[in-house]
């Protein structure tokens, strides 16, 4: 009999927390070095949700430029440099993680972290934002030799958490997480309020939140708590 509690597994930026506001502004540092214009947060909040090398591709794409591989990583050199020493500056949790993440505790979840965000700065955001401790594992894109949407990205977080995936949930809030989580065979709670250029109920999530009081109640939906049939 499997003795792992039921797992949430979540995607960070746009789904745990608001952090919009120090990324593109990480963002319009680099683009600023070859004399873009700075993106608004309302502009650029849709190119977020791939990483932040994709993100720089995706700001100078704006612009109707392109960028090679070589300056691609100078860029991703600085964005990150800078993006590490702001990394808090405006970021917050979305209204009521805290109180979800209680109440599923309470009801026997663990949770982990697979983002797209690097490693470190993943650890360094959710320990600012005081919430580091509550998860098993916190999986960045160097995580593993793959990342999202690959499955294997979500499947080897459920294991470095201690987890089953028959008995795992992903919650996210774009079209990389609900990818990936159905590659995965594992259900996907969406939130609508996180980085997308596409509303997510039309990507296809099982379940779709507005809040996070919600949370618990979609989670519940899926059984997770049950022991996995053998």
């Amino acid at each position: 009999m499997d003795s792992s509690p039921p797992l949430v597994v979540f995607d960070l930026d746009g789904t745990l927390a608001e952090t919009a506001g120090d990324l593109i502004a990480a963002l319009n540092v680099v683009l600023a070095q070859d004399g873009i214009a700075p993106l608004t947060v309302d502009q650029a909040r849709v190119l977020l949700g791939a990483g932040g090398r994709a993100l720089i591709e995706r700001g100078y794409a704006v612009a109707g430029r392109s960028v090679d591989r070589d300056r691609l990583e100078t860029l991703f050199c600085d964005f990150l440099s800078h993006y590490d020493a702001h990394i808090c500056d405006h970021s917050h949790l979305f209204a009521g993680v805290a109180e979800a993440l209680d109440r599923l505790e309470g009801e026997g979840y663990a949770f982990a972290v697979c983002t797209n965000k690097m490693h470190a700065p993943s650890i360094k955001l959710l320990a600012a934002l005081g919430i580091a401790d509550r998860f098993r594992a916190i999986c960045g894109q160097d995580s593993f030799a793959v990342h999202k949407p690959d499955a294997r990205a979500l499947l080897w977080t459920i294991e470095r958490a201690g987890g089953d995936p028959r008995r795992s949930v992903m919650v996210g809030d774009s079209i990389t997480d609900i990818a990936t989580a159905k590659a995965a065979a594992i259900p996907v709670v969406a939130v609508d309020f996180g980085y997308t250029d596409k509303p997510v109920t039309e990507l296809g999530p099982d379940r779709v939140i507005s809040h996070f009081d919600d949370l618990a109640d979609a989670v519940a939906t899926f059984g997770l708590g049950r022991e996995p049939a053998r």
